[in-house]
């Protein structure tokens, strides 16, 4: 399917639309996160570095907020990457938007239900969650080019 643009010119449909879709939410709350990490580094003038202590001190708000951070940007990412290359594969546009949904629902509990608040139940839902899903999607895109390898 291809649409015009200007007089004559065709331009392919959208090739990921799923992966495009789920752009917004995952932006936001990134942007959330790098926002926390910010303003504690004004209000703590920290300006490098996370201000950890030593002895592993889980009231550090900025310490909380720079892994909080991190966590995301390890882990979604290869999600997102992984649900792309199903999508460009022909993955089911209801396995993958479940799968993403899901992905964002695991990354926001591990960090609001979990880690900002120390070691609240969000923690290893959002963790297992989220090792379950990026599993689970690699998975599902190996099985949607199994063809290709003769299987």
């Amino acid at each position: 399917m291809s649409t015009a643009i200007g007089l004559s010119t065709p331009v392919l449909a959208p090739l990921l639309p799923i992966s495009g879709t789920f752009a917004l939410p995952f932006s936001a709350y990134f942007t959330l996160l790098s926002y926390r990490v910010v303003h504690y580094r004004l209000r703590d003038k920290q300006y490098l570095g996370d201000n950890s202590s030593k002895d592993g001190d889980i009231k550090n708000e900025l310490y909380l907020a720079t892994r909080c951070h991190q966590n995301f940007i390890e882990n979604v990412p290869l999600g997102l990457t992984i649900a792309a290359f199903a999508e460009l594969n022909g993955g089911n546009r209801r396995v993958l938007t479940a799968a993403l949904s899901a992905l964002l629902t695991f990354r926001i509990l591990h960090v609001e239900l979990g880690l900002m608040n120390g070691t609240g139940i969000g923690r290893p839902i959002g963790y297992w969650g989220t090792f379950g899903t990026i599993a689970s999607l690699g998975v599902y895109a190996a099985y949607l080019v199994k063809g290709y390898w003769g299987l």
